[in-house]
């Protein structure tokens, strides 16, 4: 069983945390990853910094321009992670944007991340289709679960066909907008979050955009599977990027 679901069965209140490689400093990957970790965090979502992010905000726009002038790649990326799994046990994924990892090729890219340890993906301008019918082998024989986005604009049918092809988890975006941390709920959102929990669907989801504290993630909780932080850790990454620093972040999301 992948990771990620074993991360489902045990936990009911997941606590997702991005960050970009190569963000604050070009060989910092393996240690955030480990201090978030041992912090608590329950899953990673490591980004691949690229030049025209365009689902993200101005903060994670501006850690992927440093990881980029800091001399970032997927290339270098996959070298860093081959001690992953020698600090790392938790799920951890990579995000990032189709035009990259294509140039990379996709077959090369599924066989490193297998290599490396790295349990699924999130492309969020791969189309769901083109997914399916082009790429999906290469995914599935690597053990990599792509997951797919939602946002409240996202059509009923496109949920349910979402949620049939869906073996990770579900993202569900929590607003039409970029990223960004929010101190709380914004208007419409928890009618939103109400109304995919009344779908029913069979696939787990955490909520994503705009959580940035323990209300917006513990509001996220009470709606989903958990919820993922972004922007609000790269904020803490600048500011205090230690260990310590990492930990303190952690423990004021799940007050522990």
């Amino acid at each position: 069983m992948n990771r990620i679901n074993k991360a489902f069965e045990k936990e009911n209140s997941i606590l997702n945390i991005y960050f970009t490689a190569g963000f604050p400093d070009l060989r910092d990957t393996i240690r955030i990853a480990s201090a978030l970790e041992n912090s608590g965090a329950d899953m990673l979502e490591i980004g691949i910094p690229f030049s025209d992010p365009v689902a993200d905000g101005p903060t994670i726009q501006k850690s992927s321009k440093q990881a980029l002038d800091n001399g970032m790649t997927l290339a270098l990326l996959f070298d860093q992670l081959v001690t992953l799994r020698e600090k790392v046990s938790i799920p951890v994924l990579l995000m990032g944007y189709v035009n990259p990892i294509l140039q990379f090729g996709i077959e090369e890219f599924c066989k490193k991340c297998k290599e490396v340890g790295i349990d699924g993906t999130i492309i969020p301008d791969l189309p769901v289709q083109e997914f399916l019918d082009t790429y999906k082998h290469h995914f599935e024989e690597a053990g990599l679960e792509n997951i797919f986005l939602i946002s409240p604009n996202t059509s009923e049918e496109r949920i349910e066909t979402i949620d049939a092809i869906s073996n990770g988890f579900i993202y569900m975006v929590s607003s039409a907008s970029t990223t960004g941390a929010k101190e709380s709920v914004q208007d419409g959102q928890l009618e939103y979050y109400q109304r995919i929990q009344d779908m029913n669907l069979k696939s787990p989801r955490l909520i994503g955009f705009g959580i940035s504290n323990s209300e917006t993630f513990n509001i996220a909780c009470e709606h989903a599977h958990g919820a993922i932080i972004g922007s609000a850790f790269i904020n803490q990454l600048e500011k205090e990027p230690s260990d310590e620093g990492i930990q303190k972040f952690v423990h004021s999301i799940k007050k522990q």
